[in-house]
């Protein structure tokens, strides 16, 4: 699969190393990609979107909505995976309405954006791994969960359209660390057992 991480800062070098390790062809997009060498293969937006089946958001949120409009058509037929917070402002967390106005012909998933970038680099809770609460369509859903399980991660879906609930569990994540400190993450429990 070949993925374009649009953003080399903490949540996109994480990821991209994350997903690269995992035998995934990435190209990480940046606006500023000269003098960057950490290992990976840093570009210009427009060169890491060039034959990506996949594109993950994890510029800093209020860069979204200009980078989409910059290269919104080269998303047609893309899942764009939303790792991006924009935090303040009274909207949305989520870019979905940015990608949905500059990106169209896109699909559309919200994931990553729910636990902070140490627990991307660092799942791991003793003998538990954390679970990442993700929301695409179901027909993405097997792509989505590749790139979880890429990073470590147990994929947990809430289904399509929960956006605003990833929102949510971003909140509670933050009045957690406030409290516990930064390595921390959420595990989902379920009865596996067939209801009556």
């Amino acid at each position: 699969m070949r993925i374009a991480v649009l953003g080399a800062g903490h949540i996109g070098a994480t990821l991209a190393h994350a997903f690269a390790a995992a035998g995934h062809d990435v190209a990480v997009g940046s606006r500023t990609p000269a003098g960057r060498d950490d290992g990976l293969p840093v570009t210009d937006v427009a060169g890491a979107l060039a034959g990506a089946d996949v594109a993950v958001l994890a510029v800093p949120g209020p860069a979204v909505a200009a980078v989409l409009a910059e290269h919104g058509a080269a998303l047609a037929g893309v899942l764009v995976v939303d790792a991006a917070n924009v935090i303040g402002g009274g909207g949305p967390a989520h870019s979905r309405a940015a990608v949905a106005e500059h990106a169209p012909g896109a699909r559309y998933a919200r994931a990553f954006n729910t636990v902070g970038f140490e627990n991307l680099r660092d799942p791991h809770f003793g003998a538990d791994v954390a679970d990442l609460l993700v929301s695409c369509t179901d027909d993405d859903l097997p792509v989505v969960e590749a790139l979880v399980r890429a990073v470590g991660l147990r994929p947990v879906t809430l289904g399509p359209d929960a956006e605003d609930a990833l929102d949510d569990a971003l909140r509670l994540w933050f009045a957690l660390s406030r409290r516990h400190g930064r390595h921390l993450a959420l595990k989902v429990l379920a009865d596996s057992s067939p209801s009556a």
